[in-house]
């Protein structure tokens, strides 16, 4: 098996790798034990090199489980995202060494955490589906028929809407999908804040307990392939990804338009390129 340097810890200028692939590189190679953390209060970018001005390669949302690989000079990290294994380079200030003894899950699209139980107050920190906030002790405050949760960020208490935290409608994937209608494509982005093609069928799926790997090929493999698409099904391009909503209507992250929209595959200019370059369709398997 070639290894994958996406999800593969291995450093051949530095001579690092991580245990896992001992046998699988000669004795040159330092092997070190991966270590686990958990992201902190806000999406943590990870990059390509420990440079803040390298690109994004993806990013890790609050309280996401990590690993981290080795911690390098300067406050970077080797981290691991733990849900995909993918790999890169963030800042380690804000890492937790445990996972919260009590958690809650963020299901809207975004919203925010606020100093007081009220609308009114100060924002302290920006949340997004899938987002895991740790619960304070305390019972839920309800203000003017709104219903408050009391949480915890490392500068302390914050209160959070219940609603952003209820369960959601019910949707399938491409109804979720198409919520993201206008979200900002950012490269490596996995929020409703600003996210890719990948990402965004990524943390559809991940809402409904289905874990996909983080770039579109690793996807496309992951997946059964068919010849006809369906409503949930993913297209497949070259270094692209798009989700589904019936034979020919596809919601998708893309550059073209710097945000979430939806095609008709062999419409219009834009459509009938999709087409013509696309490699296929995926189902999840069974």
């Amino acid at each position: 098996m070639i290894l994958d340097p996406r999800i593969h810890a291995y450093d051949e200028v530095g001579r690092l790798a991580e245990s896992p692939l001992l046998g699988r590189l000669d004795n040159s190679f330092t092997f070190i034990d991966p270590r686990p953390a958990w992201n902190g209060d806000a999406r943590l970018s990870l990059r390509a090199r420990p440079d803040a001005l390298s690109p994004q390669v993806t990013e890790a949302l609050p309280g996401e489980a990590l690993e981290v690989i080795v911690r390098r000079e300067g406050g970077w990290a080797w981290l691991r995202t733990l849900a995909d294994g993918y790999l890169g380079f963030g800042r380690s200030e804000g890492l937790r060494p445990q996972a919260p003894a009590e958690a809650v899950t963020v299901t809207a699209l975004r919203g925010h955490i606020y100093a007081e139980p009220s609308i009114k107050a100060s924002i302290l920190a920006e949340v997004c589906l899938g987002a895991q906030i740790t619960r304070a002790s305390g019972d839920i405050v309800e203000e003017h028929r709104r219903r408050w949760l009391p949480v915890m960020l490392a500068g302390g208490a914050g209160w959070l809407p219940e609603v952003l935290t209820l369960p959601p409608p019910d949707v399938d994937a491409a109804d979720l999908a198409l919520h993201f209608l206008g979200t900002p494509y950012v490269w490596g982005g996995r929020s409703a804040w600003g996210l890719d093609c990948s990402g965004l069928v990524q943390v559809v799926y991940a809402a409904f307990g289905r874990g996909l790997p983080r770039d579109a090929d690793m996807q496309q493999e992951a997946l059964d392939s068919v010849d006809t698409a369906r409503r949930g099904d993913l297209a497949f391009f070259d270094g692209h990804v798009g989700l589904m909503l019936d034979q020919r209507r596809m919601v998708h992250a893309n550059a073209t338009h710097m945000a979430v929209s939806v095609e008709t595959l062999g419409e219009g200019e834009y459509g009938q390129r999709l087409q013509e370059e696309l490699l296929g369709f995926g189902r999840w398997p069974g």
